[in-house]
């Protein structure tokens, strides 16, 4: 495959006939053919892969696409890594699920509590959405109060959250301001706001909003579910030096295997076991999945795979950014450099999700579809995951075909 690398951007363009017809079909017993809304409505359709490999996907129609989706973020070690697969082809002898518990499951237990500030205790759940449910109920049992806070444009999962009231991110004095009332069961934010825009927090408002919601009794949680094991071995909360009550994770834990985790202050992860807070799930924690978060974390710990990542990350975007500039299209380019963010139309980089309503995404959507024809697949809301199987050929490919990109919008 070396041979064909750096070939993308003078190829013919990429077709995806096979992709369309194949959703076509699928469309009778699925809607739009997809099973998640975040795949329906691509442009030029969702495409329908047969495998993946490093940093590439494979589908119907013949296309190698070098991938920044990456699964939505999870696939942290690149596609196919070795100790992950070899994991779970061990445990797969072993058994798939047990309805009961594994001595894996314990071993990656204390290895997370091990990497991760608040993590005292932990439980395993199968997605992110679910994390979330658990760590708002346990919130809600230890205050005795219903309401929560959140941020516009922070995301926690599709599941209906209850009594949910939205503040603008960034601000404070609002949230201050909000606490007062002494009403308020829990704050949920993402530390690091990646699901939209990949802003950092202001300097000191994760400080301030630890504070607030300890002088408040209200409880403090981190959604790690994209920052998690990916801006730093112990999450966001490492990076920023501060450290919630509670957090969820998921994404990275295992490397595209469905596990998400709730973690934190023993006290709170106890109510579980004292009836306060429910809690289930007939796939958490199952052997397979548990195995290849056992693989994953032992990967990630010591830090060097996300080291390894900041050269490449910084030199995409920056490439991006000239890319970008070249052609005369506005774009600010910001985030980390494992996790950044696009923005077009913008013209210093976004501070809240209020600034981020100025991105031109009718361009950055087409500006994909660029990239796609070139067989570089980019989320289409901006964000852009690498993994430890982006080398320095597959960044140089990339840019070479974000610049043909860029050209073909700037009219």
């Amino acid at each position: 495959m070396a041979e064909e690398r750096g070939k993308g951007a003078r190829q013919a363009p990429a077709r995806f006939d096979e992709s369309k017809r194949r959703i076509e079909a699928a469309c009778r017993f699925m809607p739009g053919g997809v099973s998640s809304n975040f795949r329906h409505g691509i442009s030029p359709t969702p495409l329908v892969f047969e495998r993946a490999e490093g940093p590439w996907l494979f589908d119907v129609d013949g296309n190698r696409l070098i991938d920044y989706y990456l699964g939505m973020g999870p696939m942290i070690l690149g596609h196919t890594p070795e100790p992950v697969l070899r994991a779970v082809a061990g445990q797969l002898q072993r058994g798939i699920l047990y309805g009961g518990q594994s001595a894996l499951e314990a071993e990656a237990a204390e290895l997370f509590c091990s990497l991760v500030p608040c993590a005292e205790k932990l439980r395993f759940a199968s997605s992110g959405s679910e994390a979330v449910q658990a760590a708002l109920a346990l919130a809600r049992a230890a205050t005795g109060r219903r309401i929560v806070v959140d941020f516009e444009g922070h995301y926690h999962g599709w599941i209906p959250r209850g009594e949910v009231e939205l503040l603008t991110w960034n601000d404070l004095a609002a949230l201050e301001a909000r606490l007062s009332d002494g009403d308020v069961a829990a704050v949920i934010m993402e530390p690091a706001m990646c699901n939209a825009g990949a802003i950092a927090p202001a300097p000191g408002y994760l400080e301030g909003a630890r504070a607030a919601c300890s002088r408040h009794g209200t409880v403090l949680i981190f959604d790690e579910v994209i920052t998690g094991f990916r801006v730093a071995p112990g999450g966001a909360q490492q990076l920023f030096g501060v450290t919630p009550d509670l957090a969820t994770f998921g994404k990275c834990v295992a490397n595209g295997f469905p596990v998400a985790v709730v973690a934190g202050r023993a006290d709170l992860l106890d109510l579980f076991v004292t009836g306060a807070a429910m809690h289930g799930g007939t796939y958490n924690a199952n052997p397979v999945s548990m195995a290849a978060t056992l693989a994953t974390l032992r990967a990630l710990a010591d830090g060097s795979v996300l080291r390894a990542l900041e050269a490449p990350g910084r030199r995409l975007m920056q490439g991006l950014d000239a890319a970008l500039r070249a052609a005369g299209v506005p774009a600010v380019v910001t985030g980390f450099p494992q996790i950044f963010h696009v923005g077009l139309g913008l013209t210093e980089p976004a501070r809240d999700h209020r600034d981020l309503a100025r991105v031109d995404r009718v361009r950055y959507v087409r500006f994909c579809g660029e990239l796609l024809a070139r067989r570089v697949r980019a989320l289409e809301r901006g964000a852009w995951f690498l993994s430890a199987a982006h080398d320095d050929a597959v960044i140089d490919e990339t840019i070479e075909a974000a610049a043909a990109a860029a050209m073909a919008i700037r009219g």
